[in-house]
């Protein structure tokens, strides 16, 4: 069987990528999207492969398409979500379950920006004002950030107006009062600029007098790994219910593919041999020489960042009730590690 695999190389696709298995034809084949990375590539690139199942890598362009299609859709059998979305659609009651397979980690004290010519003298300041978020308030990378500015900073967040570019990927959810939406035809790059907004999160701009409002970003979120363990995660791997019903194997086949995958990219990370790195690997390098696994998978290395992230998930109200870390991940890869 010839397997035509298409997949999203930072938004660019590559297109009509031949793996060829005879085997394929008595396997299951399932439908999964995931953003090419190191950690992944060698899956992407054929080399490993998940026993007993054959997959075919969808199409998806822009990544965060693919989450909102998934939430509401259950388009695909498998497919990479943004944690806080995930955590937000099984509370209400989408029928999809994880795998502790956290595929992007990364610090967040860059993603929040102020206007230098309409200075804010430290985070505390924002309280009493307006601050942009670009897309949806779950959008995980604005609940770390807001994290941060709690945790780091002492702001109350009840008392900042969070000012939203984009809807929510799950429908049914609805955000506090002190949440609202962007003026019609108004973006938050031009209200930073104006002064209508103190600040915004996660906003892409080569606007020269948008600065960060955290200074020296890395080495402040370094000094949060080292001093209690900060190290956030912003994807997993979700798999639709009824997929893993009628196959109970897959899980951990996906999770120790994966797993397999994202070890052979360490050994490159560590033994020097990644010819380009971009940001990212050098990210993760420097996680490595730090002493710490820059992508720990499995349940018990991240318990205590799970269990932060969904401490403020119900401090932000993005959850209504507790959750039990363990039953968000599919039964036979609770004890995985890898």
């Amino acid at each position: 069987m010839s397997l035509t695999v298409c997949i999203v190389a930072n938004s660019c696709i590559i297109r009509n990528v031949q793996i060829n298995d005879r085997h394929a034809m008595s396997q299951p084949e399932l439908t999964l999207v995931t953003r090419l990375q190191g950690n992944n590539a060698a899956l992407l690139g054929g080399s490993v492969t998940p026993q007993g199942f054959t997959l075919q890598f969808e199409e998806v362009p822009v990544l965060v398409h693919a989450f909102r299609r998934m939430v509401r859709q259950l388009e695909f059998d498998i497919c990479e979500m943004a944690l806080t979305t995930y955590l937000c659609a099984r509370e209400h009651g989408v029928k999809f379950t994880a795998l502790p397979v956290f595929l992007v980690r990364a610090f967040h004290h860059g993603a929040i920006f102020y206007n230098a010519d309409i200075p804010v003298l430290r985070p505390k300041d924002l309280e009493g004002c307006r601050v942009g978020v670009n897309r949806g308030y779950t959008v995980t990378t604005g609940v770390w950030a807001r994290s941060i500015l709690q945790e780091e900073h002492g702001v109350d967040l009840s008392k900042v107006t969070w000012v939203l570019s984009g809807d929510e990927h799950v429908e049914a959810y609805r955000p506090p009062p002190n949440v609202e939406a962007i003026a019609a035809g108004a973006t938050i790059e031009e209200q930073l600029e104006s002064g209508e907004l103190a600040a915004a999160i996660n906003i892409k701009t080569d606007n020269s007098n948008f600065q960060t409002l955290i200074k020296d970003p890395i080495a402040a979120g370094l000094a949060a790994y080292q001093s209690r363990g900060h190290y956030p995660i912003n994807h997993l791997i979700a798999v639709r219910d009824d997929v893993l019903d009628e196959h109970p194997d897959l899980a951990v086949a996906i999770f120790n593919a994966f797993a397999e995958s994202k070890n052979r990219y360490l050994k490159r990370l560590r033994d020097g041999t990644i010819e380009k790195p971009d940001a990212t690997d050098k990210f993760y390098a420097r996680i490595l020489e730090l002493g710490g696994d820059p992508l720990p998978y499995g349940i018990e290395p991240n318990r205590p960042v799970l269990e932060n992230l969904i401490g403020h998930a119900l401090t932000q109200k993005i959850l209504t009730k507790p959750v039990e870390i363990e039953s968000l991940f599919a039964p036979t890869t609770r004890t995985l590690t890898g």
